[in-house]
């Protein structure tokens, strides 16, 4: 099953959970420092949200679309590629505390989409850690952001 993805960027991590936890009357499927993200299944959704700078109102960060496999990615990779569109492999990237496979494009407004599958956890020692000082440990707040928006997703969260 494959589903779309939206990221957020949000200025406090704890009361977006809180919100969005009431809203789709779910818990996060992971949560760790400035991370937290749910896995819904009606309506078909991944919402990420990322803790941005404090004040700050949320903006969306980047698109998706979650799927199962690295074969899916492939095909997508393939078939963007092929109706024109520059595509961006990432293999076994480090990203919102997962390891996954991924393809970039960019959207006409600049808008950042990924076709991605996760192929394991980063992390998991984390899990439901939420202190400040350990967001740290997972990058420089450029998760998941294609190349376009940012030099350094490598340090991705």
């Amino acid at each position: 099953m494959s589903r779309v993805q939206l990221a957020l960027r949000v200025a406090d991590i704890d009361a977006a959970v809180e919100f969005y936890s009431r809203l789709f009357d779910a818990v996060p499927a992971k949560r760790r420092p400035g991370y937290a993200n749910f896995a819904i299944t009606e309506p078909p959704l991944k919402l990420v949200l990322l803790e941005g700078e404090a004040g700050e109102p949320t903006r969306m960060d980047h698109l998706g679309v979650e799927v199962t496999s690295t074969d899916e990615v492939t095909a997508a990779t393939s078939r963007l590629a092929e109706a024109g569109l520059a595509t961006r492999v990432e293999d076994n990237t480090t990203c919102c505390y997962a390891v996954q496979d991924k393809v970039w494009v960019t959207g006409p407004g600049g808008e950042p989409w990924e076709v991605y599958t996760v192929t394991g956890d980063a992390r998991p020692d984390l899990e439901g850690r939420t202190e400040v000082e350990l967001s740290a440990v997972a990058g420089d707040g450029t998760c998941c952001a294609s190349s376009d928006r940012a030099e350094t997703a490598a340090a991705c969260c």
